[in-house]
């Protein structure tokens, strides 16, 4: 009615654009419509990844196996809501905290997590395992009654708690005094207790268990890494550009000043031998360009590892997040140095799992509001990767050698493993 009473305000030549504008609009509309019928059609993983729907309870439950449990959140600006999912039973509380109060101890606790700025372990300041402890009690403890006999947990978390593993919450009260480093392997961590994998959305578990099948992909190992840059060489995989615009030319001179990154050459090579990879499959120094990327046939890598700088929203004014590699001599639209979450997106990747050895691949893709894992992890996603190992801060290169290599080296040793299990 009030669309028809603006029409009647309107003259003749007027109207006459208004009606194209609803045709073209239906038109549009249509097709639209028509194109998501075929996403859910051709390629239901990446419907589902994209538009998520709800799924029915018995259905989840039927996706679980005996010894794992699906646990949600719901976060409010005053309470949060938390569900677990067994194969046979289903759980649910209201939890007397909420978006606040979670962003608050989550910025606590990721501080003493952050290594910039630090440059010995004298330096690093004390994780605050009372507050972890607390805040285990208070966001997951109550959902403890229903995982007797869990080994495996998928956490599908909400707001601040996006931004904060589970794993480094604290199971028991931490009464002990921390006389030196090391004393931190005594702490009873969540991630002791159980395998965690993250998930973005309760769905996702469908799409991953119904509509993903193990890879066919030939190639034991594919890694991309040590990018060719004339910064002194460094141990933080983090960078930030500032407020420099995306002018191609000064964007790659600014990459290709970024510090060095020797140790990625030995990761990749190391978790190459670990799952008995080639050398003429890792992508290194001037062969570990955007251009070279673009164009390998990355579906044929079941793991797929890039160690290199990894910038977040707002790493880079007006720009998305980014992997960094060997930047070109002149910039173009095909190569810049900085491989993009859109770019990221249109690979076409049939990977059990993708290692992301970079800093804070595990952040948003910086538009208002976004979700953790919206940024180059959704990306990959995407692109087909089943699983993908990601960083909520910046990464210290020594670390993640150990980290990534050992996980890969715990495959060999038992092939059945889950990649939860592993890490």
């Amino acid at each position: 009615e009030i669309d028809a009473a603006v029409v009647k305000s309107l003259g003749s030549k007027e109207r006459g654009n208004h009606a194209a504008l609803k045709a073209k609009l239906l038109e549009l509309s249509i097709r639209i419509k028509s194109l998501e019928t075929r996403l859910e059609t051709d390629f239901p993983e990446y419907a589902e990844l994209a538009s998520p729907k709800p799924v029915d309870l018995v259905e989840i439950q039927n996706l679980l196996g005996s010894s794992e449990a699906l646990v949600s959140y719901i976060v409010s600006k005053s309470k949060t809501y938390l569900w677990v999912v067994r194969q046979n039973a289903a759980f649910m509380t209201t939890l007397n905290v909420g978006s606040e109060i979670l962003s608050e101890v989550v910025y606590k606790l990721r501080e003493a997590l952050n290594p910039e700025g630090i440059s010995s372990l004298a330096r690093l300041p004390t994780f605050e395992r009372k507050l972890a402890h607390v805040f285990y009690q208070t966001i997951f403890a109550p959902a403890e009654q229903a995982l007797v006999g869990v080994n495996h947990i998928f956490v599908v978390p909400d707001g601040a708690l996006q931004s904060l593993p589970f794993g480094v919450l604290v199971s028991k009260n931490p009464n002990t005094k921390l006389n030196d480093f090391s004393d931190y392997a005594k702490v009873h961590w969540l991630a002791k207790k159980y395998a965690l994998t993250t998930l973005p959305s309760i769905s996702s578990l469908r799409a991953l268990r119904t509509f993903a099948k193990r890879s066919n992909a030939k190639i034991p190992f594919i890694g991309i890494g040590d990018p060719v840059l004339k910064g002194h060489p460094g141990s933080n995989r983090g960078v930030y550009l500032g407020t420099l615009k995306n002018e191609k030319q000064d964007l790659v001179n600014a990459v290709r000043e970024l510090p060095a990154l020797p140790d990625t050459a030995d990761e990749l090579q190391a978790l190459s031998r670990s799952v008995n990879g080639k050398a003429s499959d890792l992508y290194l120094r001037d062969m570990a360009t955007e251009k070279i990327v673009k164009r390998l046939d990355l579906s044929a890598g079941r793991i797929i590892a890039f160690a290199t700088h990894g910038l977040i929203a707002g790493d880079l004014a007006n720009a998305e997040p980014a992997l960094v590699l060997t930047p070109p001599e002149k910039g173009s639209s095909l190569d810049d140095g900085l491989l993009t979450a859109s770019e990221v997106a249109q690979l076409k990747i049939d990977a059990d799992l993708v290692i992301l050895s970079a800093c804070n691949t595990a952040a948003g893709d910086g538009s208002e509001g976004a979700e953790g894992l919206s940024g180059l992890a959704k990306a990959f996603f995407y692109a087909g990767s089943r699983a993908l190992l990601v960083s909520h801060w910046p990464v210290v290169s020594e670390a993640a050698v150990k980290l990534t290599t050992r996980m890969l080296n715990a495959t060999v040793n038992d092939p059945d493993i889950g990649h939860s299990e592993e890490l």
